[in-house]
């Protein structure tokens, strides 16, 4: 077994805690390390002290120097190193130089790796989180795998133990840069937690990912398989994957429905960026009449004939129309290359604005001073003023007759805690209209073409 030793606390207890016990488990110890160069010198140090700790010990160490371009909070660089690492131990694992690569993964981190990604917008897939075991298959075979022994432990415990046996460890300073999200939720959300909710609560968000975990594998044991077709299914004219069928889609419970839509995508569209916005708009393609199409992001477009869907790609010649969204301060302006024009967001005396635009301007102080311009998406609705109640924007756009590329890309825009306040051609909401009589009003103008 090899211990994945970064040369932080977390990972140094678990390779100390292993020594203890390799005689008990009957396993025989290597050290891997992964030097990424993120730091310079201090990265160097890094490999120099683990590769101290492993002849200490007289443990065989498997070193990568593996530079990772980029820099930033933004830039991915935390993905990419963490995907050279695993690509390390796979090849590890696939070489017969280890069969089990253990991890310093805390039930810390498995709080922290929920709440990023309920943050991020996730599913029951996502709540799993870190899992005990990653299993390395190759030409069918398992290889090796990743085990993580420490998930239930809390890290300040792993310290403590070190403190104990006077362990010294390194520090990696950027684990206290507040620009990276996961360390503004390790050092000011999880001890707000703690400090609101009581330590139970890390324990519980670590919990809620072993049920997630638990209610995946029952999903994939025994979800419905009948409404995808088998393969080797003669597809719809012009298809190119296996039809979905909607009346036994539609049969099933909304969860449900939601599962084997996002499993028949994942299936039949690998680089399809799912997200619950696009499933929810795909359910209410498959409960429409008739026959379409709808485009997705990605490359393909969702086609409707009969009783089934299916999933075919863009042509070379074709033009996937994709989503905006731009932050537009008030008073401030933008352009929007989607549509070719700029928005401006601007404080007027409303007796100035012409008498049929006046219902489109805004009360100042009951919107935010930054709104958001983006084309609508499927769940939103919007209520006009002098109209009964609100109403979907693409009914809206229905009634308008608007189709097409011109319906997908029509602009709204939203306020936080207001929702849409905006929509190209409507009444302002009644809630957010300038009274008649207003003095200064926020004036949002669409001006064709760019500046």
């Amino acid at each position: 077994m090899a211990v994945a030793v970064s040369g932080g606390a977390d990972s140094v207890a678990l390779l100390c805690l292993l020594l203890e016990l390799r005689s008990e488990l009957g396993i025989v110890l290597s050290v891997a390390h992964v030097n990424h160069q993120l730091r310079g010198e201090a990265s160097d140090g890094d490999q120099e002290f683990v590769a101290r700790c492993a002849h200490q010990h007289g443990l065989e160490l498997h070193v990568l120097v593996a530079p990772v371009a980029g820099s930033g909070p933004n830039s991915g660089i935390e993905a990419a190193a963490r995907e050279q690492r695993y690509s390390f131990f796979r090849r590890l694992a696939s070489a017969g130089l280890v069969g089990k690569i253990a991890t310093a993964h805390t039930l810390d981190d498995q709080a922290e790796t929920v709440l990023l990604r309920i943050f991020r917008g996730t599913g029951i897939r996502g709540l799993s989180a870190i899992h005990p075991r990653i299993l390395f298959e190759q030409q069918g075979r398992i290889v090796g795998e990743v085990v993580r022994p420490l998930l239930s432990l809390r890290r300040a415990a792993l310290l403590e133990f070190l403190r104990h046996r006077g362990q010294s460890w390194r520090e990696d300073s950027s684990n206290r840069e507040l620009a990276f999200l996961r360390n503004r939720v390790r050092h000011r959300l999880l001890p707000l937690i703690v400090a609101e909710l009581g330590e139970p609560a890390i324990a519980h968000l670590a919990e809620l990912a072993e049920i997630a975990r638990g209610e995946e594998l029952c999903w994939e044991l025994g979800r419905p398989r009948a409404g995808i077709a088998e393969p080797g299914t003669k597809p719809e004219p012009g298809a190119h994957s296996p039809s979905l069928d909607v009346p036994q889609l539609l049969a099933l419970p909304l969860g449900a429905q939601r599962r084997l839509l996002r499993a028949w995508l994942e299936a039949n569209a690998s680089n399809l960026p799912i997200s619950f916005r696009l499933i929810e708009e795909t359910l209410e393609f498959a409960r429409g009449a008739g026959s379409g199409k709808l485009e997705l992001p990605g490359g393909h477009f969702l086609g409707r004939a009969q009783a089934s869907l299916w999933l075919e790609p863009v042509s070379s010649g074709s033009c996937l129309v994709a989503d905006y969204e731009y932050a537009l301060a008030i008073p401030g302006g933008l352009q929007v290359p989607e549509l070719g024009a700029r928005f401006e967001a601007q404080l007027v005396d409303a007796r100035d604005v012409p008498a049929e635009q006046r219902g489109q301007l805004l009360e100042v102080g009951r919107v935010p001073n930054k709104v958001v311009i983006r084309n609508w998406r499927a769940a939103d609705r919007f209520w006009p003023a002098h109209t009964s109640a609100a109403k979907k924007v693409k009914e809206l756009l229905s009634d308008r007759h608007a189709t097409g590329t011109e319906k997908k890309l029509w602009p709204v825009a939203v306020a936080e805690g207001c929702g849409l306040v905006w929509l190209r051609g409507f009444a302002a909401p009644a809630a957010f209209r300038a009274p008649i009589g207003a003095g200064q009003a926020i004036w949002i103008r669409e001006i064709t073409g760019m500046i």
